[in-house]
């Protein structure tokens, strides 16, 4: 079994960790990571990129039954599930390869199996249960990620009762399914499967869909799904399921009321649990809430030299979070001056159903709450021209600014193409913009981006086009 000493290692090759092993070897740092399945995380692999991919297929098909809006005329179309899942995994194969490339131009030593703390600043690899080496360093990243929740009762089985896994490379396409949970995952599986054809029953228990989003814009997206077809159960909780032949009845309670729902599949999408397990964390002063590691605003734990990033380290759980968050560990770690701690207010997030939702800092509600005065401005894509010519004039723009000083304290938006908009109002937060930059600053024309100007116009009951 090998014996390597290294500067630092990193363990998981997600978004957080392969990004901070090349910053580490960028400045100047002999790393290694260690990586038990795909190089580029469940991120690259089974979530993020697959999924995007699949949601541009269903986009696709959206378009193509509506063809006749634009002017054509053709054939009804049909997919082939393969053909479709095929691309989908291609792509994730194409960009894991990619991370491979990365780490190997920057001289960063890969692992191929198991890593566990072993103390001494040491972590032991084994595959398969066969040592594979021993590795030293003074710094260790623990980015081993998280894995899907499962609900007691309703666990996946990866036949009738999915996980984000399964509702991936489904071997048929269901006519009818159930999600439980409308975050982020559950309502890109249920956007995608809906315009792809599929009857979709979405179950919240919670009061309202997306619910970490502004409450206008969760009160936006409900109105459009409903309006596609899609069938929300709001303040409803599954009481049980029964597994059939081929498919499954899931029993839901609203309001002291029952309801049994027959479905061909069920996807479960009830939030993550963090990869604590099997890598050395007893003995150690790591500590564990509620299955994510504990850290400080540089990714630090409660053990010298072990450090946390990711969504093992809790939320928001983002690819672009744990990257960041790795960037800090690492530059923190090097002794960099002037290295910024994560504030997460300053993280966008995006969830790419149909409409898309992105959005970044405080709610109104979330605002008001901490005591600000605030000023809102709103902007509907119907009085957008790019929006309405690409045939998507169902959207809307929301600005929150406090009162007093004009600071940007959150921006919502939900409709076409929003999530390639997000990053001008994060930018703006990072940069403690006020509105009077904002409104200084000239949009392109035409593009769906002139809505961002209006609804911070409108804010100051400046709106020109509403």
């Amino acid at each position: 079994m090998a014996d390597q000493a290294f500067d630092l290692i990193v363990l998981g090759t997600g978004p957080g960790g392969y990004v901070a092993a090349i910053r580490a070897a960028q400045l100047g740092m002999k790393t290694a990571v260690v990586e038990r399945e795909n190089l580029g995380g469940i991120c690259l692999n089974w979530g993020c990129i697959p999924t995007k991919a699949l949601l541009r297929t269903s986009e696709i098909n959206h378009l193509l039954h509506h063809l006749p809006d634009f002017g054509f005329e053709a054939v009804k179309p049909v997919f082939d599930i393969g053909k479709v899942v095929k691309r989908s995994r291609a792509i994730a194969k194409q960009l894991s390869s990619g991370v491979a490339f990365l780490l190997k131009k920057n001289k960063v030593t890969v692992f191929d199996g198991d890593g566990k703390l072993n103390g001494n600043q040491t972590v032991y690899v084994t595959k398969d249960g066969k040592d594979v080496a021993t590795l030293k360093a003074p710094h260790i990243i623990l980015a081993t990620g998280a894995r899907a929740r499962q609900l007691p009762g309703i666990e996946a089985d990866g036949k009738l009762i999915w996980s984000y896994r399964e509702a991936m490379v489904p071997p048929m396409f269901p006519k009818s399914l159930l999600v439980i949970g409308s975050g982020a995952i559950g309502i890109e599986f249920a956007s995608f499967y809906l315009n792809m054809g599929a009857q979709v029953t979405v179950v919240e228990v919670l009061p309202r869909v997306l619910p970490v989003e502004d409450e206008e814009i969760s009160a936006f997206a409900h109105k459009a799904f409903e309006k596609q077809g899609m069938k929300i159960l709001v303040n409803a909780a599954v009481k049980g399921v029964k597994k059939g032949g081929d498919n499954v009845t899931v029993t839901v309670e609203t309001g002291g009321k029952s309801q049994d729902i027959t479905v061909d599949r069920v996807i479960s999408a009830v939030g993550i649990v963090g990869n604590t397990e099997n890598i050395g964390l007893e003995g150690t002063a790591v500590k564990v809430d509620r299955t994510h590691v504990v850290i400080d605003e540089y990714g630090r734990t409660g053990e010298p030299g072990i450090y946390a990033i990711g969504d093992l380290a809790g939320p928001p759980w983002l690819a672009h979070k744990a990257s960041h968050e790795g960037v800090i560990c690492v530059e923190k770690i090097a002794g960099l001056k002037d290295v910024h701690p994560m504030d997460v207010r300053n993280i966008p997030g995006c969830t790419y159903c149909r409409p898309q939702v992105a959005s970044v800092g405080l709610t109104e509600a979330r605002a008001k709450e901490l005591g600000h005065e605030v000023k809102v401005g709103h902007f509907p894509f119907i009085g957008n021209g790019k929006a309405i010519a690409m045939g998507e004039p169902d959207g809307m723009v929301k600005t929150v600014f406090d009162a007093k000083t004009g600071e940007l304290l959150g921006a919502h938006m939900i409709g076409a193409e929003v999530t390639e908009m997000i990053q001008g109002y994060t930018i703006a937060r990072t940069l403690e913009t006020t509105e009077t930059e904002l409104m200084h600053t000239v949009f392109p024309h035409p593009t769906v981006s002139e809505t961002m100007h209006e609804a911070v116009l409108d804010a100051y009951k400046r709106a020109i086009h509403f």
